[in-house]
């Protein structure tokens, strides 16, 4: 790696950074804690205490700066003073080994592909990165770590890769049975090894109380190690806004606004770029699309949020009736609505309007996208028509490669999809999965029977 080229933007703190929770801002703990608890005793979220700016030089030479090289540079703005360069090198070698590429398909449209990596989908960057990471933090302990993972499609494969067969670490798996993809299922259920995955009988937002629950349960915490692997788990988080400098980088014209719209539904992906933005990262709008799980585009329209039970749509990772992140970002802009409302425009979309924005895409610009992408980019669409300002950079955040719902793009398009080899390897092998209910006793009593 090219140290000597980001040498501008390398700042360390003589002091190691505080994260405190969303919930009590005095109770504070070490990175290291904050990782391998995932979550606050308090239930709150992990932040933390400083978010400090790049220097203008890092933006105006960032172009020149590979994915590799960019992700060094915000990780050592973020992590810097919990870890030593030449580890955190390593980690970042180990963990960004795949690109995030702009194609532009119009000129004011480019899509950010952030499926590049094992599982096609965008969680490789966080997951690969917080496995390292935890892997790097427990090194010298000889206690076992138990990742509980919430996931409502793509993220458990791809923390599920991520921690496969790295020694001291279980990964236990829970998705809603009937709620995911098939080809998702297959990659959550089909690794073996320290990967579990339970099959839980309810919802995305089932599957995450659980794991909440289970946090908060001291006596069970004090029989094992738990961890969170979502993106509640600042580890996971934090890597994710690498890809959004690296948009930045490839955009064309940077004299013009960039504006950047994320399907969203735990809301880690937008935190992420929140935290870039927050961190100098010259973004003019970022985009909350949402589908028909709108609590956040109903809390932007309204100032008023009210979780509900989320529904099942063609956008399935998107189904989270009550989002963890969006916590962070009322803390991020201090519960101030107004000025979420100036850097967050939000739009849901029906699986009908999914389904034609499919096809407008192919049709328009010979481009493949996913439902999730659809999604981005209908929202970016009525961004532009309302705001009547063509003379953008629009990026639309392709969370996932559409293979991984061939079935919704061959039957809305009437083609056949190309499935990659990784990803089709995946689909010959046995379901390994345990189902459970959704009552928390049941739950529980499967961990104090694991440990």
């Amino acid at each position: 790696m090219n140290t000597g080229a980001i040498c501008v933007i390398r700042v360390l703190s003589e002091l190691k950074m505080k994260y405190y929770s969303t919930k009590n801002k005095n109770y504070k703990v070490s990175f290291r804690d904050a990782v391998l608890t995932g979550i606050s005793p308090d239930g709150g979220l992990f932040m933390p205490e400083e978010i400090s700016e790049f220097d203008a030089n890092f933006f105006k030479n960032i172009s020149e700066l590979s994915l590799k090289e960019i992700a060094f540079g915000v990780s050592e703005k973020l992590f810097g003073s919990d870890i030593k360069t030449s580890d955190l090198e390593k980690i970042v070698n180990a963990s960004i080994t795949f690109d995030a590429p702009l194609v532009q398909i119009s000129c004011n449209i480019n899509v950010l592909e952030l499926f590049h990596g094992p599982t096609l989908a965008f969680k490789d960057f966080g997951a690969r990165f917080m496995a390292n990471t935890i892997s790097y933090l427990n090194r010298n302990s000889d206690k076992e770590v138990n990742i509980l993972v919430a996931t409502s499609g793509d993220t458990g494969s791809a923390v599920a890769n991520g921690f496969y067969k790295v020694d001291g670490i279980n990964v236990i798996l829970l998705y809603p049975s009937e709620k995911v993809s098939k080809i998702q299922e297959q990659q959550l259920t089909t690794l073996g090894e320290n990967i579990t995955a339970l099959e839980i009988l309810g919802t995305f937002d089932d599957c995450q109380a659980l794991v909440k629950k289970a946090f908060a349960d001291q006596e069970l915490n004090s029989k094992m190690t738990l961890s969170s692997a979502n993106s509640i788990n600042i580890a996971r988080l934090l890597p994710q806004s690498f890809y959004y400098f690296n948009a930045f980088a490839r955009v064309k014209d940077k004299n013009l606004p960039t504006v950047i719209s994320v399907p969203s539904g735990n809301f880690g992906n937008l935190t992420a770029g929140l935290i870039a933005k927050k961190m100098g990262l010259p973004v003019k709008k970022f985009i909350a699309a949402t589908n028909s799980n709108d609590v956040f585009t109903k809390y932007i329209d309204t100032s008023v949020f009210q979780s509900k039970p989320s529904v099942k749509t063609l956008s399935n990772a998107m189904d989270v009736g009550n989002p963890s992140n969006f916590v962070r970002i009322l803390d991020l802009y201090n519960h101030d609505h107004q000025r979420i409302k100036k850097d967050i425009y939000s739009r849901s979309f029906s699986d009908e309007e999914t389904v034609q924005a499919i096809k407008e895409v192919y049709s328009n610009y010979n481009y493949l996208i996913d439902p999730h992408g659809a999604v981005g980019f209908l929202a970016l669409k009525d961004y532009v028509a309302e705001t009547a300002n063509k003379n953008i950079n629009g990026v639309v955040v392709e969370t996932a490669h559409h293979s991984k719902f061939a079935e919704i793009v061959e039957n809305v398009l009437n083609i056949k999809v190309e499935i990659p080899e990784r990803l089709a390897k995946c689909l010959t092998k046995e379901k390994q999965s345990i189902k459970i209910s959704k009552h928390y006793n049941d739950f529980r009593e499967f961990l104090l029977n694991t440990k």
